[in-house]
């Protein structure tokens, strides 16, 4: 095999470990995917019904506060001025999330000032110390109080993680900010917004580099497949994004992951729920939140008739499907540390991205990482 390296996923991590190691380091990279699309979750196309371009696996908006690598990603695209605002319905009413001070006034039917707001929060979490909480639930009391907690929180992560929020790591509430203010952007980051012409595009520009070969619909733990683990592990350096556990043939056991089931409907209005994004935080709600894309590229001319959107259900993934997130219950902290080790031992081959770190990564997260990546190969 006449190349340099072979890098397994094509997602951002892996797009961005090949990118550098051709261009800054003159390395030919092989960069194959089991996927026939390139470009991981973040996948884009153009809707043929409606004209709107739609996230095939989810909306995604990037952000970021961490100037390398905004720098980094505007060589490959511009971003749109595009801010994320979500709602979230709870027993029929639509309210701003993340919780800021409109969700408290709108939900305990007051109209208090911040500081009075902040007092009523800390009087309901009680003298728990959020730092110190370990499992999700306790974290979020502390945070938010109970109801609070119970309203927007309990019922709407157990539908997403399939699991009791009491098993959950605290460190999956990190991306949910509480403000004592009316700033109703999901994000804090500095820099935020949707490639202007789509996340695909700015895939393909990643790759578009002679040293760069893509190949797609190629498992690589397929031992049938001419790339594959069995024909290139400790013949040519390998950088792994897959599922840790599917690497090593689950030896040590099955992590939990959870899939994401998108069911995609286009609809004859011109606009179906206002926002690009509306979460349903009840349980007797099957779907955990319905996509809305025409919203992400307010700048551009959509038809005025017709719309596409996508319920979300969010269910436990099998060996079968595409896994999105890891679970990180308390169960799997074991086998995650036997295999972290087989990693550690595993020679010629390096594992990254989300899947293959067995961490949650939002977008920025997993660039930053395989940066740092491609300076240490």
């Amino acid at each position: 095999m006449d190349v340099d390296l072979v890098v397994v996923g094509a997602g951002l991590f892996g797009l961005t470990v090949a990118e550098r190691m051709a261009v800054q380091r003159g390395r030919r990279v092989l960069l194959v995917d089991r996927r026939p699309v390139i470009g991981g979750n973040c996948f884009s196309e153009v809707d043929a019904a409606t004209g709107i371009e739609v996230h095939r696996y989810g909306t995604h908006v990037f952000h970021t506060s961490n100037e390398g690598v905004w720098a980094y990603v505007n060589r490959f695209t511009r971003f749109t001025a595009y801010r994320h605002r979500v709602r979230t319905v709870h027993r029929g009413e639509v309210f701003p999330m993340p919780v800021n001070l409109a969700t408290i006034n709108q939900f305990f039917r007051t109209a208090l000032r911040p500081d009075d707001a902040r007092a009523l929060i800390r009087a309901q979490a009680g003298a728990s110390d959020p730092a110190a909480a370990r499992d999700l639930e306790t974290r979020a009391i502390a945070l938010l109080g109970r109801p609070l907690y119970e309203a927007f929180v309990r019922d709407y992560t157990a539908k997403q993680w399939r699991t009791d929020p009491r098993l959950l790591p605290a460190s999956v509430l990190s991306r949910l900010p509480l403000r004592f203010d009316y700033e109703d952007c999901y994000f804090e980051d500095r820099y935020q917004g949707v490639p202007v012409d789509g996340y695909t595009a700015w895939a393909e520009r990643m790759v578009d580099d002679p040293r760069i070969e893509v190949r797609l619909g190629t498992d690589f733990l397929d031992p049938t497949q001419p790339v594959s683990r069995a024909a290139v592990a400790g013949r040519v350096p390998v950088v792994y994004t897959g599922p840790l556990d599917a690497y090593f043939d689950h030896a040590e056991g099955e992590l939990s992951w959870r899939t994401l089931d998108l069911e995609f409907e286009v609809h004859p209005v011109g606009d179906f729920q206002g926002t690009s994004v509306m979460n349903y935080a009840d349980a007797d709600t099957a779907f955990t939140r319905i996509h809305e894309f025409r919203h992400l590229h307010p700048e551009r001319s959509y038809p005025r008739d017709r719309t596409v959107i996508a319920r979300e259900f969010s269910r436990r993934a099998t060996r079968a499907d595409e896994p999105y997130y890891p679970v990180s219950s308390t169960a799997d902290r074991a086998a995650l540390l036997r295999y972290r080790a087989a990693a550690r031992a595993e020679p010629g081959v390096t594992f990254g991205g989300r899947l293959g770190s067995y961490q949650y990564l939002d977008m920025h997260m997993a660039i930053a990482s395989a940066l740092t990546l491609a300076d240490r190969l």
